[in-house]
Parts: C-alpha cells; structure tokens; sequence
C-alpha cells in the first residue's frame, strides 16, 4: 500500500481527503501543489509529510531555469523554508528538509544540474529509509503484543502516514503476520476523522479486523474489558519522552492509565527533537474552525458562527507513556537518561 509514488521524476500522492470514498491519484507538478497537498492534509502524517516535502525540492528545482549558482542556491533556500512553514507540529518535516538543505550547502560548488541530482538522491534516501525505518518498528513492536490481543489506536499511523508501513500500525501488521488473530478498535478521531475514514480503511484492506469507536466511547471500552493494548504515533517526541500527537490521544493516555492498560508510542528516530526537553515547549498546530464546524467541511454540525478551538494536536506527558517502539529498539522509563542513549546507538 503506497501513499506516494515517484517514478520516471513524476511525483504523484493519494489524496487522503478523498478516502475511503474514492482513491484519487493526483499529481503534485509544483512547488505550490505540495505546499497546498500538505496544508490541506491530502498528505498527511509526520513520516510522510518529510518524504514528501523532500520530493517537492525536487519538483521545484526541477523547474528551475537559473544558470547562476549563486541564484539557484538563494531560490533553493527559500523553497526549503517556504516548505517547512507549513505543519509546525511534526518534526519529521524539518529533519528531512534539513537534510536536503545540508547537501544544497556541501555541493553548491558544483555545477547546477549536479547539485540538482544530489538533491534528488538525498530525497530518494530519506523516502527508503522512512521504509527501512517502519519495518524496524513493527518487529519491535510486535515483540510487545501477544496471541489474542485486543489493541486500540487513535488517529492514523500506517501506510498513509509514512513511506513504510506506518509506525503504530507497522506493529499490528507484523503481530498480525506472526498471530493471524489480532483485533483492533479504531477511534474515529476528531474532527477530521483519520481513525474511521483512514485506518479503519487500511486495516480492511489488510484483512486485519477492525472496530470502528466514537472518541467518547474509549473509556467505556477499556472498562469493559476489551482493550489489551494501545498503540499510537507521533509527531515530535521531546528530550524527556513527553509525545505530541494527534488531539485526544491525551486523554486516550489518561484513560489507559487509569485502566492499568499499557500505552504505547511507536516513532521512528526522526521523530525526536532532543532539542526541546518538555512537552510544553512543542508548537501546537492550530487549524481552521471549519474542521468542527462541518464534517469533512459539507455539512454544519454547530451554528455557522460558533467560537471554535481547534488545536490539531496534544502532548502526552512521559509518565503516562509505558514505552516508546523505535527503529532502535523499545525505550522505557526513565525517558530522559534512555531516550539519549537509545539514539546514540548504532542502528
């Protein structure tokens, strides 16, 4: 299952805000198209939005006509910082852009259609890694999940959020190869729905089975019994463990907590901005109030002019947090001392 495709220097994207209605392929030819696909969620998660952002240099420099090299590395720059503007949350997205911006300064020497070529490779890299990179989550993962379990996930970390196959997901995937019997709740996850419209989606496809839930209904199912397990992803991960995701996993965490349910967050390397040690310190993406106003912006669920709050994500404090499934292995408390010496490892 792939959400992006690049063959032949085409870039092409499933549009997401079209599932699971229809699977509408679009191709991205510009620099504003992805800037506009990403913004908009047509491509969305945190592993994705860097692969793809990668991609988008490409797009653009692609296009570039400047012969002075002095000129082609200013408007580079700028394409690189116009991109990274757009989802403040998820660090993945300036990690990868970073990179490309690191070769863009190592090769300006060379001639332009070099550079150009180094820029693509580095994005074709990043793209195989993000791939190398789940595999190595959901072996880890699945490690923590037994024959017969029950997990609950929130929001959308599979194939559609990654260039693999997902980070939360990428563990049931591979504990449903090893078992054949695992079982997943989805939250819906509002206001936009990824759980019922994207996972649940993913999940069908995959044969794996799947129980779709109101947000709401999470607490009463963990005290019904039925819940083993949570996994979910993430879009920044702090110095001391503390994981910004999608908004409601929070209290998808409290209620775990309370249960004596063990909470799970998978994300690979890229996701971890040891440069911030609390959760407090990562930016909160707030969007447009007509994500609540309407569903899927069609149809008015509260009065046309109702004050909206709409932060799209929350942060999860560490000590709520069982373990974290990594590409390195799984990281357990105490955070801050483990977080660094897991990432100074050798992969």
């Amino acid at each position: 299952m792939l959400a992006i495709r690049f063959k032949n220097n085409r870039l092409f994207y499933l549009d997401q805000t079209q599932l699971p209605s229809k699977e509408v392929w679009r191709e991205c030819a510009s620099l504003r198209q992805g800037y506009r696909a990403i913004k908009e969620l047509q491509v969305r998660g945190a592993p994705l939005i860097g692969v793809f952002a990668a991609y988008c240099v490409w797009v653009a420099v692609k296009e570039n006509k400047n012969s002075r090299r002095g000129s082609f590395y200013n408007e580079t720059l700028k394409t690189i910082d116009y991109l990274q503007s757009c989802r403040p949350t998820a660090v993945n997205l300036a990690w990868a852009l970073k990179r490309l911006k690191n070769i863009l300064e190592s090769k300006k020497h060379l001639d332009i259609n070099a550079i150009k070529c180094f820029l693509l490779a580095e994005a074709e890299a990043i793209h195989r890694q993000d791939r190398e990179l789940c595999a190595k989550i959901g072996k880890f993962g699945a490690s923590l999940v037994q024959p017969d379990d029950v997990i609950l996930t929130h929001c959308n970390a599979g194939s559609l959020a990654t260039g693999g196959e997902g980070t939360a997901l990428a563990v049931i995937y591979e504990a449903a190869r090893r078992y054949k019997n695992i079982k997943v709740y989805a939250d819906e996850t509002r206001p936009l729905l990824q759980g019922s419209r994207l996972t649940a989606w993913e999940l069908m496809k995959h044969k794996i089975p799947v129980t779709v839930i109101c947000d709401n209904m999470a607490g009463y199912v963990m005290a019904q019994g039925k819940i083993d397990k949570i996994f979910v992803g993430a879009d920044r991960i702090t110095a001391e463990g503390d994981a910004a995701n999608k908004i409601g996993t929070y209290s998808v965490a409290v209620l775990a907590k309370y249960h004596k349910i063990p909470f799970y967050v998978a994300a690979p390397f890229s996701t971890f901005d040891l440069n911030l040690r609390k959760g407090r310190d990562i930016p909160i993406e707030e969007r447009s109030p007509d994500e609540v106003r309407k569903i899927l912006g069609k149809v008015y669920v509260t009065p046309e002019k109702a004050q909206v709050y709409n932060p799209a994500f929350d942060v999860t404090p560490h000590k709520l947090i069982t373990a974290i499934v990594t590409d390195r292995g799984v990281i357990r408390p105490p955070f801050d001392k483990n977080i660094n010496y897991f990432l100074r490892r050798k992969r």
